[in-house]
């Protein structure tokens, strides 16, 4: 299979960068999108050129890593996948295809598709800790959990941070990511002690980012590869003004 490419091009975070044509011939169907990229910078590493510079790590639409735009959509055509779990086969012959960063304020461009996603770190951390014991397992059944809390937790949990869902946002919205973080622990016995402060923190901390507001037009839940439900948004919504009024007034 033959494509053309359109890669943004950006080699510093203030360079003011732009996209640049490119031809890749004899690529496999079954090759995975990144490994494409990957034949795409042997070829330009042969001819002396600078390789396109992007992010990934497991390869296995766990890590989250490979953060990029495919002809305009968060992580590219396939849902619910990573970008690593796009395939070749997913395009036509011949088709051009073009390849951005995320664009989101939030997450500055380090060099060409390499983005800066700290700023989601930070939201994490604006939740601080909990307060559970520290040291050997505990007893299973030492904290009964009812099932469907669980099984809402774990779906909470299975967010793996890529920022997906502000990228695709028209407003450049992180409360999908948010509100996951919030939830997954707001749903278990242990999150309880911190869990005024917790989502007081985070949205704070989401606001201070810069990331902008939802209006439910649910294009995070369309581009999420871990297929987190947009209900989280809603519960973060009610955890916050409870956790806001009891703040103002006192528990």
């Amino acid at each position: 299979m033959n494509f053309k490419l359109k890669i943004w091009r950006q080699f510093s975070p203030t360079d003011k960068g732009g996209m640049k044509p490119y031809e890749i011939a004899d690529i496999s169907a079954n090759t995975s999108f990144l490994e494409m990229l990957d034949i795409l910078n042997e070829q330009l590493i042969s001819r002396g050129e600078e390789p396109v510079a992007f992010d990934s790590d497991c390869r296995e639409g766990i890590c989250g890593t490979c953060s990029l735009t495919i002809n305009g959509e968060a992580h590219g055509p396939t849902h619910p996948a990573a970008a690593c779990q796009v395939y070749m086969r997913d395009f036509k012959d011949g088709d051009t295809i073009t390849i951005e960063p995320f664009r989101v304020r939030s997450f500055p461009i380090v060099k060409d598709l390499v983005i800066n996603r700290s700023a989601l770190d930070r939201i994490v951390q604006a939740g601080g800790f909990i307060s559970a014991r520290t040291g050997s397992a505990p007893e299973a059944n030492a904290l009964p959990v009812p099932k469907h809390d669980a099984d809402l937790a774990m779906e909470a949990a299975a967010c793996i941070g890529c920022g997906a869902c502000a990228a695709a946002c028209p407003n450049a919205s992180a409360m999908l990511f948010t509100s996951a973080k919030v939830s997954h622990l707001a749903l278990l016995p242990q999150g309880q002690a911190e869990r005024t402060r917790r989502v007081l923190g985070m949205v704070r901390q989401m606001d201070a980012e810069g990331f902008g507001n939802c209006t439910n037009t649910f294009e995070c839940v369309a581009v999420c590869p871990a297929e987190i439900s947009g209900t989280f948004m809603a519960k973060m919504f009610r955890e916050y003004r409870i956790a806001s009024l009891r703040e103002r007034f006192g528990d």
